[in-house]
């Protein structure tokens, strides 16, 4: 799974503070990984009165939906960002992510196949809000608010698999 990780790593990170936004407000970033389970809004879920072995079970679960949910988010926004940035550097790294995080998608679901987990095809609530926000920039603003959405997700992602590498026996 760390390949999903390694296309946030050719994220330029020079771009970080580049906007005024507050972090988990309208960015990509989760506020924690997501558990057990998946509530209306996509967003997974974990029963606090779950056993020990059910929770770490619906932990590692939700590693995978939230890893998925932000790989589907990081393409979609990509395609956005190459279409309305400003900046040419902005549209090239936006490519570089749809190019870099469509593997990873792939590599992910190939990898969730074995376990006989299945992902979800869709962006959580939080992405989603996070898209129609970009949608409505233009310019500028637009460049600024995709880079620094790209950033928190970016830091996001490394606390994720962090996380998830530091509980994990499986090697994958």
């Amino acid at each position: 799974a760390a390949i999903t990780l390694g296309a946030c790593n050719n994220a330029d990170d020079s771009r970080q503070g580049t906007s005024n936004s507050k972090p988990n407000e309208g960015s990509l970033r989760s506020p924690e990984p997501a558990r057990n389970g998946v509530d209306a809004n996509g967003n997974a879920t974990v029963n606090s009165n779950s056993s020990a072995a059910s929770q770490n079970d619906a932990l590692r679960n939700s590693f995978w939906m939230t890893a998925a949910q932000g790989g589907i988010a990081e393409v979609e926004l990509g395609k956005i960002a190459q279409t309305k940035a400003a900046n040419a550097e902005v549209k090239n790294f936006a490519k570089m992510m749809v190019e870099e995080h469509s593997k990873a998608n792939n590599e992910l679901k190939s990898l969730a196949a074995k376990r006989n987990i299945t992902l979800p095809t869709t962006m959580n609530s939080g992405n989603q809000a996070t898209l129609t926000e970009l949608q409505n920039l233009v310019g500028e603003e637009f460049d600024r608010e995709y880079v620094a959405a790209m950033v928190d997700n970016h830091e996001a992602d490394v606390q994720l698999f962090e996380s998830q590498a530091a509980d994990e026996s499986d090697p994958d």
